[in-house]
């Protein structure tokens, strides 16, 4: 692959970064075992009345008619469901903080991502993550990786309470955000719809084919299997 211009590299986790297999049967595994238990001990919290109120909006509800059982039951159906949902997230990044803290959970990441990111970082490139996690979740599967702590290699995380993922205008406002013009981001997901919003918005795109990542792309964006694939050098240096 050609060497690609830029001046900042946005990441995507699942599938990208970080193995999807970790994401559904780690993590959403520690946030069902202990949603319910979270829900009960923290009602009242910003979090927790959040997604109560989320629940209560689809229900057509008012949010004090939805007990803790019934918003916990509402939450799993949605983890099991891989909702976008940005207050599940959000909840999810707290339950996960607990299990990280205590040492009991370390995250995923691909031997290839960080020798990478740091080759890119040390170019003078800055890094970023875009990601439908929280930032707060963001934040600690970066920072308990098997690899040791990769938070400090970025200078923002994005989620999104900034837009969707697969709408354009999300990631024209993560580009002003990074003080750099759209097209000089590289954008790297796993998901093809990803990459067509990115596109739309003038960033570069690259699909990354993990194991068991389907080529659906089309040809419209460049392809690697691995980070160190990839090239990027320092637009305007």
């Amino acid at each position: 692959m050609a060497a690609i211009p830029a001046r900042a590299v946005l990441v995507d986790i699942e599938g990208t970064t970080t193995d999807v297999r970790f994401v559904h049967e780690t993590l959403f595994s520690v946030a069902r075992r202990d949603l319910a238990g979270y829900v009960s001990a923290h009602a009242g919290s910003p979090e927790v009345e959040a997604a109560r109120g989320a629940v209560a909006r689809e229900r057509g509800a008012r949010e004090e008619a939805v007990s803790d059982g019934e918003l916990a039951a509402a939450l799993l159906a949605w983890i099991d469901e891989d909702r976008k949902e940005t207050s599940l997230k959000a909840l999810q990044g707290k339950i996960w903080r607990s299990a990280y803290e205590s040492g009991g959970l370390r995250s995923h990441v691909y031997p290839d991502v960080e020798p990478a990111l740091r080759r890119w970082r040390d170019s003078g490139v800055t890094l970023a993550v875009f990601s439908s996690g929280s930032v707060e979740a963001q934040e600690l599967l970066f920072r308990h990786t098997t690899a040791g702590d990769l938070t400090g290699l970025f200078t923002r995380f994005f989620d999104t309470t900034t837009g969707p993922k697969r709408e354009a205008a999300a990631y024209q406002r993560i580009a002003e955000a990074l003080g750099v013009r759209p097209g000089e981001v590289l954008f790297l997901s796993d998901v093809a719809a990803e990459l067509d919003a990115a596109a739309a918005a003038g960033m570069r795109a690259a699909q990354i084919l993990r194991p068991g990542t389907a080529r659906d792309a089309g040809g419209r964006h460049a392809v690697a299997e691995r980070f160190d694939e990839i090239a990027v050098e320092l637009a305007g240096a």
